[in-house]
């Protein structure tokens, strides 16, 4: 009877270091995100409730003016069109790199990590660089233009444009949708597809009925990542739009920035952070209503 009152004690007593030294593993990940997610986030919404005086400082009181600014149509025509933006630039992310991940995932084995590199590059570079680049060839006496002289067809302008930052949104997240995508494809099972083959089904049905539904955590994964950022994006509408295409990225950074008026920036920040969440449940419902039909 003592020695089983000793083993359980034991059991128990090495239980318990071993939930310790499970919580020390964690300690830095959860202090982290406690102080640059949870921290920042509660900051914010306070701010948002606040007000500003007469020389921008913050005022700790109570107020939801903030908000109701944030819905005054101005504002709500900049969020439209950043979310239009930001879907345009997703769906034709999906459209051009889906091929792209496919490709690589199904490439021989000495080609893939070659194909990969290429698809990584951009990343080794300053975004700043690639930004200007993309300036030096959509501008009026750009490259582009200079292609289009030579070849006797009339220039264009895309710079400053919408075009330009939809192009500019393309190239800075297609990365970003192309590794989530290869990530699924990379582990589709080919005996399933073969199986479709032999059950009769052409190519478009095994595409729509078999490859698509097998890498959708992948598109969705690719949805998250380049859609929530493109809404957020102000470098790119700033440097390749100018003022004439201003999204809710550049309204924010200009509340903190220039207007000082950060309580409304916060509010903005709260609206923003609520559309991710929103994207995120509606990714997720979907991924979970496939793969649990």
């Amino acid at each position: 009877m003592t020695n089983d009152v000793r083993s359980s004690a034991a059991v128990g007593l090495e239980r318990r270091r071993a939930s310790w030294r499970a919580w020390l593993l964690l300690a830095p990940m959860v202090l982290w995100l406690v102080l640059f997610v949870v921290l920042p986030s509660v900051i914010l919404l306070v701010y948002s409730f606040c007000e500003r005086d007469e020389l921008g400082r913050v005022v700790y009181t109570f107020t939801t003016e903030n908000f109701i600014r944030v819905f005054d149509p101005v504002y709500v025509r900049i969020f439209a069109r950043s979310i239009g933006y930001a879907g345009l630039t997703t769906i034709i992310c999906v459209v051009v790199g889906y091929p792209v991940a496919f490709c690589v995932a199904r490439a021989r084995e000495e080609w893939r990590q070659r194909l990969l590199l290429l698809v990584m590059i951009p990343f080794w570079t300053s975004f700043l660089i690639r930004t200007y680049a993309w300036i030096t060839i959509l501008k009026k006496e750009g490259l582009l233009n200079g292609l289009l002289e030579g070849l006797a067809l009339p220039s264009v302008e895309l710079l400053y444009t919408p075009t330009a930052v939809i192009i500019g949104l393309v190239y800075a997240y297609l990365p970003f949708m192309i590794l989530p995508i290869y990530g699924s494809a990379e582990k589709l099972d080919g005996a399933l597809i073969e199986a479709a083959y032999d059950l009769g089904a052409g190519p478009l049905r095994v595409f729509s009925s078999v490859i698509i539904p097998l890498t959708l955590p992948g598109i969705a994964a690719g949805t998250l990542l380049v859609f929530v950022p493109a809404i957020g994006m102000f470098a790119i509408t700033d440097l390749m739009g100018g003022a004439r295409v201003p999204m809710i990225g550049n309204v924010i950074q200009n509340q903190f920035m220039q207007a000082r008026d950060w309580p409304f920036g916060a509010a903005l920040g709260v609206v923003f952070m609520a559309l991710f969440a929103l994207t995120y449940l509606i990714l997720l419902r979907v991924t979970t209503r496939e793969e649990h039909p």
